[in-house]
């Protein structure tokens, strides 16, 4: 049994595990698959797809030295804070269970906790340093990720930067509001998050739809409040 990766989202068609939902059984080959499939998270076609084992050879070619622990602080070349680490483990932790890779899921899962557990206060970003780096974003690195990605037609990279950037935007808007109205500005209301594009909607109920990335309404999850 194989598996094969989507090209734009990373979807993983596994061959042993098919695609009940969409009337493909466990143990169809990919050569058996209908030309007419389209993946499940981004709707690419089927030729959109490479065998895994060839993606990852090409990926092991082309990786960069790991970063590595310095001063028990940060990462070498990266500049990373053990926070910010914890958040990107566990971002590599969702994008694993969407697609169905669970011992890698866990594996980014301890990461983040481990990262997070020694992240110090001084560390932790408050409000005012996320809208600081928003801004930055906002500004400057989307504009040259979009330069980057738009020569070379990546689709999935700019999908990504379109739904990314929107969001961003949502965010820097809700900590505003926020810094202005405080708690008032989520009373009486719950708080839904999209599992795909990580909008942000505070309200009575999900919306049908999310106005980012259009996935339904159950996709985007309730937050439990402590």
């Amino acid at each position: 049994m194989h598996k094969f990766r989507c090209t734009v989202c990373w979807y993983v068609y596994d061959e042993k595990a098919g695609v009940p939902e969409k009337n493909i059984s466990p143990g169809i080959v990919w050569g058996k698959v209908p030309d007419d499939f389209l993946c499940p998270l981004c709707s690419s076609p089927k030729n959109m797809f490479k065998p895994i084992e060839e993606m990852e050879e090409k990926e092991e070619k082309e990786e960069t030295a790991d970063a590595v622990i310095k001063d028990g602080k940060e990462l070498t070349h990266l500049n990373l804070s053990y926070d910010e680490v914890s958040a990107i483990c566990s971002s590599l932790c969702k994008g694993c269970e969407k697609q169905r890779l669970l011992p890698e899921m866990e594996a980014f899962s301890n990461l983040a906790q481990y990262y997070k557990t020694r992240a110090s206060e001084e560390e932790k970003i408050n409000l005012n340093d996320a809208a600081q780096l928003l801004d930055e974003d906002i500004l400057t690195r989307y504009p040259e990720a979009n330069n980057t990605a738009g020569p070379l037609r990546d689709r999935g990279a700019l999908r990504s930067l379109v739904w990314s950037e929107k969001v961003s935007i949502i965010l820097k808007s809700l900590i505003k509001r926020f810094n202005e109205e405080g708690d008032t500005l989520f009373k009486d209301k719950d708080i839904f998050v999209c599992d795909i594009c990580g909008f942000i909607f505070p309200g009575d109920a999900a919306p049908e739809i999310c106005p980012i990335c259009k996935v339904p309404h159950y996709l985007l999850m309730k937050v439990q409040r402590s």
